[in-house]
């Protein structure tokens, strides 16, 4: 169980990583005016949406592997459905990235970089919560 928790926590970081930069380059791309630097910083974005979107689903693989441990407890604990719901959002926000890096790749984007500004914060909101919940489990 501690070799699942542990591989779980891996892939949970590798994708937050991705979930911390892939906006910030966005938020690079919107403020440049330069065509090559937007250009790059398209490519830029593409290619780590690529690279982090298996994270993701090994984090949900390794954490699905823990709750099947252990289904009697983990089923009927209010802090793993809370958790659960805040993965399900950061999902969401993992394919609004990807749809985001599209249109920067298209050039159709039609957000500010101020917009990805706030955009980037979301998942450190979530980090928290979801580390709050899993670690304290207050419920």
């Amino acid at each position: 169980m501690l070799w699942l928790k542990a591989f779980h926590l891996i892939f949970m970081v590798c994708w937050f990583a991705g979930l911390f930069y892939l906006p910030r380059i966005l938020v690079y791309f919107a403020a440049s005016e330069d065509p090559a630097t937007r250009a790059q910083l398209a490519i830029m974005a593409r290619k780590l949406y690529r690279f982090v979107t298996p994270f993701m689903f090994l984090t949900i693989a390794f954490g699905g592997t823990l709750i099947a441990t252990n289904p009697g407890y983990y089923l009927t604990a209010k802090w793993l459905w809370i958790k659960l719901a805040g993965v399900g959002f950061l999902i969401d926000y993992h394919i609004r990235c990807g749809r985001y890096v599209r249109e920067a790749n298209t050039d159709t984007n039609r957000h500010s970089h101020v917009f990805y500004r706030f955009f980037n914060e979301i998942p450190v909101l979530f980090l928290f919560a979801i580390v709050i919940l899993a670690v304290v489990r207050p419920l």
